[in-house]
């Protein structure tokens, strides 16, 4: 009798070992998905799917607004432009050069902006014509300027230090109490079924 209990507490702590091995998996993979998405550790794309200088925000129309009313703003070079529209972004977005010259050629040509000779380059000054289209596209200008804003409030960094140091609570708790000895089925459900509560909590936070 006591050879079996032995065996079986042996052949328990097994499984539990190997349960625990995976959930040790399973955490790791979940503490760097909660890093990245926080701040805390590698950063690929920016929010939405925009990573630095790709990705496309808004359409011609659109860019073509965008740029006439951070001329209104104050006079600028096509690469001020570009860099304007990344701050605004908080760095997520920057239009390409092979977009915003062209706008900018074609807003010249509707008599929307002046051009300045600066060297060798070119600064831009808005028009009366060009002030005219901005009143008028108003609607359409605040939410594409919304829209750059929401993007740099995304990317904003989120101190996730309390998050890790749970997951590592967490971790460790599960992982020390399923490598123990005499762990059976009935413990296992037990901390499962507290793990599902916990999630369906944060779910309905």
């Amino acid at each position: 009798m006591h050879s079996n209990r032995h065996e079986c507490g042996r052949h328990g702590g097994r499984r539990a070992q190997r349960f625990g091995g995976r959930f040790e998996a399973f955490a790791r993979e979940m503490g760097e998905q909660i890093a990245g998405e926080f701040g805390g550790g590698r950063r690929g794309g920016g929010p939405g799917g925009f990573g630095r200088g790709r990705g496309r925000v808004f359409d011609s129309a659109e860019l073509r607004l965008v740029l006439l009313a951070m001329i209104a703003e104050a006079p600028r070079h096509g690469y001020d432009l570009i860099k304007a529209i990344e701050a605004r972004s908080g760095g997520v977005y920057a239009p390409s050069p092979g977009m915003v010259y062209p706008t900018l050629t074609l807003i010249a040509d509707e008599g929307l902006v002046d051009e300045v000779a600066d060297g060798s380059r070119k600064r831009f000054t808005v028009t009366d014509a060009g002030r005219a289209v901005i009143d008028a596209e108003a609607a359409v200008i605040a939410d594409a300027m919304a829209r750059l804003e929401a993007l740099a409030k995304l990317r904003a960094p989120t101190d996730a230090a309390p998050i890790r140091r749970a997951m590592r609570n967490l971790h460790s708790a599960v992982h020390g109490r399923l490598s123990a000895d005499g762990v059976d089925r009935e413990i296992q459900l037990q901390v499962a079924a507290i793990l599902d509560e916990a999630a369906g909590r944060i779910e309905r936070l």
